[in-house]
């Protein structure tokens, strides 16, 4: 029996009640059955393109699974919908948990998006480093949306392909709506990793666990490439507090769910 897990909402977005653990045992689970099953590790640029953008946010609807990615998410779940989560699941690690599992249980990956200089590091870098893990395909991003005969072609290679797993290095939000394009098409698993990709071949650097920990994983990145992220984060950053302290006043005055 597949494992079952609960959800808690956070402006507008479900985000599944669990760790790393009980997160990769249902990835395994589904990916096993090569069912068509949707993830997607949200940060606070995820959730706040949902928020501002109703196309985004119904493409992020449908994704199965959504895990809190950043420690912002976690504390927002724990306080205002006592959620209990003792860490947030954040992309990367996610992706080396599942990984783990998989090679454990001989499974076929594919991965889809990014560069093709990214990509081949990738497949020599996944199965030395997670062993038993098959690396079944690989697709370059078009960074652009794909032609109905591309998009068919696409499902077509991958799901020829045997993979258990599709790891979909898009950026987000391009990757979570990819994903929900492909629910019920791509028989396999479908994860939305975020930046993922990069980090394991060392595009980017991982920011100090203190930082991590603090929920200033942001101001990291911010350092590491300030003309690319300023305008993301001053917006996304600032919308954020605000809608957290939105829910805050209003959860004291009434308290409701942060549906809101």
């Amino acid at each position: 029996m597949t494992k079952q897990f609960a959800t808690t909402p956070l402006f507008g977005i479900s985000y599944a009640s669990v760790d790393y653990s009980s997160a990769t045992e249902i990835i395994i689970q589904h990916a096993e059955k090569r069912a068509s099953f949707g993830v997607s590790a949200l940060a606070v640029h995820g959730l706040m393109e949902s928020k501002r953008n109703e196309t985004i946010s119904g493409h992020v609807s449908r994704i199965n699974m959504v895990v809190p990615d950043g420690k912002p998410v976690q504390w927002a779940l724990n306080a205002f919908n006592k959620a209990a989560l003792k860490d947030r699941v954040y992309g990367p690690d996610l992706t080396r948990h599942v990984l783990k599992a998989a090679g454990e249980k001989q499974l076929r990956v594919y991965l889809y998006g990014s560069t093709a200089s990214t990509l081949e590091r990738l497949n020599e870098y996944i199965p030395r480093v997670f062993p038993g893990v098959t690396i079944c395909g690989i697709h370059v991003d078009r960074f652009r949306d794909a032609t109905p005969e591309e998009k068919a072609e696409d499902i077509k290679k991958i799901n020829a392909s045997g993979a258990h797993i599709v790891l979909v290095g898009r950026g987000c939000p391009r990757q979570e709506i990819w994903v929900s394009q492909h629910l019920g098409e791509i028989d396999a698993v479908m994860m939305a990793v975020g930046a993922a990709f990069d980090y394991f071949v060392g595009n980017i650097k991982r920011p100090p666990v203190w930082m991590q920990q603090s929920g200033l994983e942001w101001l990291f990145r911010l350092s590491q490439e300030p003309r690319r992220l300023f305008k993301r984060y001053a917006v996304t950053n600032s919308l954020y507090i605000y809608y957290v302290m939105r829910q805050f006043i209003t959860q004291r005055t009434s308290p409701i769910s942060a549906q809101a």
